[in-house]
């Protein structure tokens, strides 16, 4: 067996399933080696599209994707999609090929330092330099990106050791690792902390939504009966049609959120990983915020815990809800103030303007999408209101990127939830601007024969940025654009198309799309004028009292 076959037989050995990617000649051994293997070779268009693929199969299932990429120029183009796997916690593999190591004969051609490129991208990178430690490096990449915090790992295999025969070489088993749980003594502090809280409020941050704790975190909050609000990344951990919802801080400050928010004397945050937008900025006349994590919180101008829980954080919520089920009567202090913030959050949602408003898009979608239907957001200015207005009721069925918050991925995200629920509806949900920087995996995606509707909002700018234009008093310059017809693009990748005429349009529109199946592109013209109206006027406002 050669290199390249140890390697396909050491990612079998791990049950990877599919390798996304877009090989090149040094990885001819490899993909010689995939054939003959039981792992499914999806070929991509681009390779960060391979990426995205590969860190959301981590993201939905806990167990790393796997991407596949030439030297150079195509490991090169992996690099977004690593930044997108650390900063958002998935874990993932990158195999990129390299020339020989021991015989160059095209001396530099196409050669980059791609392992000194990807190691402050990801936990760990390496060059594989014989065949003999396959086994154990696949072992431990698959280790370290699986386990908390999970990320990306790199192992570069240069094109002669892929080709060099080798005695056989036992692989390594993979083996279940248990976390340890939160010290005894640091539970009795955390449950004296709640005990003496008068407004106590759970946070939910982008670590609760690992794919083993919804169950968990469910029934702590049952357990508790304190009121909880979320992160955009923490969206679905905790159902969010429960009575004990508060919102979601989609904005840093002033959003009806932050009443009770700002009122609560103590937080009980829960998964916060401090990568992401800050969901409220801390001060020094704040409340007491109590971290719970699987690893210590880190410390940041605007988020220092004044105590920490740290271990496993299921068990470690059983333990603490045990010292505390029905003995809290302060628990539901801030819960008159729901009603309002939700309130909130349904005015103008079913306002019949044309271009549609944010609002209007955001509630026909959840009407178009079943509880378990999963959502996949590019990253644009509709994201800020999905992370508002959208209800989740289901963990991981708002996938957004509030972390590194790359244009690009919404595409690529969703075909990968396709394929890992082809029983569920998956909405991809784009901007033009964000679409149209991975709109090539369209035909990828009618190759796999996926059924995946895509919605884009049609603004012809770079919304977001545009609207930050205006808020800081900029005159509007350089973030417009045409477009395509979309309707056009998609028949000519052989999908379908259609384009919403009027205010009551939308919902019709995909409800015929989900029902047709395969590829569909609904698209949709916004009017963001609400931007203006409600995150700056309105917002500003309420922050004054007014």
């Amino acid at each position: 067996m050669n290199g390249a076959g140890l390697l396909v037989a050491a990612l079998e050995n791990e049950g990877v399933k599919q390798i996304f990617g877009v090989p090149g000649e040094e990885n001819l051994d490899v993909v010689e080696a995939l054939r003959r293997s039981t792992i499914r070779l999806v070929v991509t268009r681009h390779e960060q599209a391979a990426a995205f693929m590969a860190a959301t199969h981590g993201r939905l299932t806990g167990e790393a994707g796997v991407c596949l990429s030439t030297l150079g120029p195509g490991a090169l183009n992996l690099t977004t999609g690593a930044a997108y796997a650390l900063l958002g916690a998935m874990p993932m593999i990158m195999i990129t090929g390299q020339k020989g190591i021991l015989s160059r004969k095209q001396a530099r051609f196409q050669v980059v330092d791609i392992v000194s490129t990807m190691t402050p991208l990801t936990k760990m990178a390496r060059q594989i330099v014989s065949p003999a430690s396959i086994p154990s490096l696949v072992r431990e990449a698959f280790r370290l990106a699986q386990q908390e915090r999970p990320g990306p790992v790199h192992l570069e295999l240069p094109e002669d050791i892929a080709h060099e025969d080798w005695e056989d070489i036992p692989l390594i088993p993979p083996h279940p690792i248990e976390y340890p749980v939160a010290h005894p003594a640091a539970l009795d502090r955390a449950a004296a902390l709640i005990r003496k809280a008068e407004r106590p409020l759970v946070m939910l941050g982008a670590a609760a939504s690992r794919p083993r704790l919804s169950e968990a975190l469910s029934a702590f909050v049952r357990r508790l009966q304190i009121p909880f609000f979320n992160t955009q990344m923490g969206k679905g951990a905790v159902s969010g049609g429960a009575g004990l919802y508060m919102g979601t801080a989609a904005l840093s400050e002033r959003d009806y959120v932050h009443d009770a928010i700002d009122r609560a004397d103590l937080i009980i945050a829960i998964g916060h990983d401090t990568v992401e937008k800050p969901p409220f900025l801390m001060g020094p006349h704040g409340p007491t915020v109590l971290h719970v994590g699987y690893l210590p919180a880190a410390v940041e101008e605007v988020f220092f815990p004044h105590a920490e829980l740290v271990g496993d954080v299921g068990p470690s919520l059983r333990l603490l809800a045990d010292r505390l089920e029905g003995r809290l009567p302060n628990a539901a202090a801030l819960l008159p103030l729901r009603e309002e913030i939700l309130a909130h959050l349904t005015d103008r949602s079913e306002e019949s303007r044309f271009p549609l408003t944010p609002q209007r898009i955001v509630h026909d979608v959840r009407q178009a999408m079943p509880e378990d239907g999963i959502a996949c957001l590019d990253n644009g200015m509709y994201k800020i209101w999905f992370a508002r207005n959208y209800r989740t009721r289901v963990a991981n069925t708002l996938l957004l990127d509030n972390a590194l918050a790359t244009m690009g991925a919404g595409l690529p995200s969703a075909m990968m939830a396709a394929m890992l629920h082809p029983d569920r509806r998956v909405l991809a949900v784009c901007g033009d601007g964000g679409f149209m920087m991975n709109a090539q995996e369209l035909e990828t995606a009618v190759r796999l024969k996926l059924n995946l509707v895509v919605l884009i909002f049609e603004d012809k700018a770079y919304g977001m940025i545009r609207w930050k234009q205006a808020v800081d008093h900029f005159p509007d310059f350089g973030m417009t654009f045409d477009n395509p017809d979309f309707v056009a693009f998609a028949r000519a990748h052989k999908a379908n198309g259609r384009r919403v005429e009027s205010a009551d349009g939308l919902a019709p529109a995909l409800e015929a799309a989900f029902q047709e199946g395969g590829v569909q592109l609904v698209i949709v013209p916004v009017d963001y004028s609400e931007n203006a109206r409600v995150l700056v006027d309105e917002l500003h406002r309420h922050a004054l009292g007014a």
